[in-house]
């Protein structure tokens, strides 16, 4: 049973539609398999994302000013 799917308008700058129609056209794939592993590509690395943000929710912070003045201290600027 096929997949259920859901149409969507999107716009692309021209330059950019034109070299994704060459690369379904190159790849043998559709424009629409395409632009979906793309988006699933985007959504897995924010999610990977977030985990690392959670993961370090709880390390101390740091200013800019702060981490300068450490690195001059111990040498390393």
């Amino acid at each position: 049973m096929p997949t259920a799917t859901k149409r969507a308008t999107v716009y692309l700058d021209p330059e950019i539609h034109k070299a994704l129609k060459l690369k379904a056209v190159e790849t043998s794939r559709s424009v629409s398999d395409i632009v979906n592993e793309a988006v699933k590509v985007a959504l897995a690395e924010d999610a990977e994302d977030l985990s690392a943000l959670k993961e370090r929710a709880n390390e101390p912070l740091i200013t800019y000013d702060e981490m300068i003045k450490s690195l001059k201290k111990s040498g390393k600027i």
